[in-house]
């Protein structure tokens, strides 16, 4: 009998498979007393598996490349916290094991993370992970991870973490579901960058038999277990059309009456590159250039490597526009060298544009490198500041850039409520805007990005979130400057001609969300667009928002 579950599709797409569950988690080490003598064998044993561990993070991530390699090496560097491992050296100097010490100070620190904020506490799912593949290798057992098939499956688990997803084989992966997980946590994003389908935050994934046939629609988030031939048939139907018009889709992004909307790519470095080319992005709506910065925790990149590293991507979009941001350090990317370990609160403290202002030769090493990087280059450089709260930041970036001597762009990003709110106040300073809707709705709604429980209030079609996009874009256009999307809300088709409607001037998203977005903003004409985000926006949910622009774009 078929029955329907709804979590939150997070990447496009439709997989029929059978179910795969995740392997099981490591068992809890027995909590054996071992003699004085053997302390020392024990610390040496545990340093030798934290660094293995961290040494196998660092080689998945150099294989994933891109978002996928920044995200594994914080992973590695979290393996080898020095606090981490002297307290694991303290539990083994009183008698625990070396494996019994590690599952003890990661449980600690466990602790700390999930009562230090949600923003913190979102990275208890990467921490479990790292323990985990610590205790496997002490214990001598087979590493937590994907489940070993010959024949393609859909992969459930209770959640993902970020060495799991990125190395995903999509030729027998078809897609994955998971219980826990948000539409702007890690697996999601990488899921999108692999083109895999995905569900996240769907209470009871877990309780799906193992081999158990299930249909998962990647773009309204629902799962059919044991679906009938009709629903099968119907799935694969919608998914050939949609195929069939994203390879009628191709060129410029625009409406269907030409209201030129350009499409971007997101990118974490010279490895995302070949495949925004490869789907048509116009140019870089977001480059994060924190990749360069997670290979070392205690020191920043020299000038040399970082010039080395901006003109590979800069090199890739001659006449294109690249739009760079500038470090973003702080809350979940801590740099030993650079950011404060004693915040309450990371993510409402020093972090983005205000960490950056703290340590002006490390901002004006990274715009000097830029500028050298774009030297002789026909592109279009822009160059962005993350976590920008007013005028006086706005200010501030822009006079940094132009003592380093930068011939591009000065932008703002907006992330925080203020920002959007004195919108026209910031563009005093600044020539673009460009919105990060996931941190913007995470500060809008006190709803961190990667807890499942708070998934609704990150929805990109809140209201109250649309608001103050519309704010933000009519703000640019007041001053004759422009206003683009950068954060996940542009991957979603729909919502993309929602952004059109409130006055977004372009949007940029993972590579393999271009054509999608592409083939639906070329069916609509921009009043069409105006008429539906006007429609989201008198809804007073994200549900009522996202039903009612399809009600109206759908002509009903």
């Amino acid at each position: 009998m078929e029955t329907t579950l709804r979590g939150v599709g997070v990447s496009h797409g439709v997989a029929i498979g059978e179910v795969r569950h995740m392997g099981t988690a490591v068992l809890e080490p027995p909590a054996k007393q071992i003699p004085a003598e053997e302390a020392e064998r024990e610390q040496q044993r545990a340093r030798q598996a934290v660094d293995a561990v961290a040494a196998d993070l660092t080689a998945r991530g150099n294989l994933a490349g891109g978002e996928a390699q920044a995200v594994l090496e914080a992973q590695a560097l979290m393996a080898q916290d020095p606090e981490l491992m002297a307290d694991v050296d303290r539990r083994v100097t009183v008698g625990s094991s070396a494996e019994r010490a590690v599952y003890d100070a990661f449980a600690a620190y466990r602790e700390l993370l999930a009562n230090a904020g949600e923003y913190l506490a979102g990275r208890v799912a990467d921490l479990d992970d790292v323990r985990n593949r610590i205790v496997a290798r002490l214990l001598g057992v087979p590493m937590p991870g994907v489940p070993d098939s010959d024949e393609p499956y859909v992969l459930v688990a209770r959640d993902l973490a970020p060495a799991d997803t990125a190395l995903l084989d999509p030729t027998l992966v078809l897609g994955f579901v998971t219980e826990e997980g948000g539409p702007t946590s890690h697996s999601a994003i990488l899921a999108r960058a692999l083109g895999v389908p995905a569900v996240v935050a769907l209470p009871g994934a877990g309780e799906i038999a193992e081999g158990t046939l299930i249909a998962v629609d990647g773009s309204s988030g629902e799962i059919f277990v044991n679906p009938t031939e009709e629903r099968r048939a119907a799935l694969e139907a919608a998914a050939a059309e949609r195929k069939a018009a994203l390879a009628a889709a191709t060129g410029p992004g625009a409406t269907a009456d030409g209201h030129k909307v350009p499409l971007l790519a997101n990118v974490g470095g010279p490895a995302d590159v070949p495949a925004a080319v490869e789907a048509g992005a116009e140019g870089v709506g977001l480059f994060r250039t924190e990749f360069l910065f997670l290979d070392d925790s205690k020191n920043a990149p020299s000038e040399e490597k970082q010039v080395e590293a901006y003109r590979q991507v800069l090199e890739a979009f001659p006449e294109g526009r690249v739009v760079v941001r500038v470090l973003d350090a702080g809350a979940d990317k801590p740099l030993e060298f650079l950011t404060p370990g004693d915040e309450p609160n990371p993510a409402l403290g020093v972090r983005g544009l205000r960490t950056l202002l703290d340590h002006p030769e490390v901002l004006r090493t990274q715009l000097t490198a830029l500028a050298k990087a774009a030297e002789g280059l026909p592109v279009h450089l822009e160059v962005m500041a993350p976590m920008v709260a007013d005028r006086a930041d706005a200010k501030a970036f822009a006079d940094a850039c132009r003592e380093a001597g930068l011939q591009a762009k000065y932008g703002a990003m907006v992330e925080i409520p203020s920002a959007a709110l004195r919108a026209r106040s910031v563009l005093r300073e600044v020539e673009f805007l460009s919105l990060g809707t996931n941190d913007l709705a995470q500060y809008t709604f006190a709803a961190d990005r990667q807890v499942g429980a708070v998934s609704r209030l990150q929805d990109p079609w809140q209201p109250a979130l649309l608001d103050l996009v519309a704010l933000s874009a009519e703000a640019a256009r007041a001053e004759g400057k422009s206003c683009g999307v950068c954060g996940e809300a542009a991957s979603d088709p729909l919502l993309a001609c929602v952004l059109t409607g409130l006055g977004v001037t372009s949007l940029s998203m993972g590579a393999a969300s271009i054509p999608y977005v592409r083939a639906q903003l070329a069916k609509f004409t921009l009043a069409q667009c105006e008429r539906a985000a006007a429609a989201a926006r008198a809804a007073d949910s994200a549900d009522e928002a996202r039903s009612a622009a399809q009600a109206v774009l759908s002509g009903e």
